[in-house]
């Protein structure tokens, strides 16, 4: 079964990188040859606007930054495959 991840592109997120954030994931995806096992897509607002960028992992929700996403990747995705 593949993980979804999605993340905001809602107006708040995107002013706070929310595109820097899916270019990374996209890039780490692709580095790292998961592309058979996550599906990668965006949303709009989550209602979670002081939290962003919004980056849900199948269901939980993480508040992810430009500066913060590899780590993210590593410790939330990686770790989980």
């Amino acid at each position: 079964m593949k993980m979804k991840m999605t993340v905001c592109i809602g107006s708040s997120c995107h002013i706070k990188g929310s595109r820097q954030v899916v270019e990374q994931l996209q890039a780490l995806i692709a580095e790292n040859n998961l592309g058979d096992k996550i599906e990668l897509g965006g949303t709009f607002c989550m209602g979670r606007c002081q939290q962003g960028v919004c980056v849900t992992v199948d269901d939980e929700v993480f508040s992810v930054s430009p500066e913060t996403t590899h780590a993210f990747f590593e410790k939330n995705v990686l770790a989980k495959l």
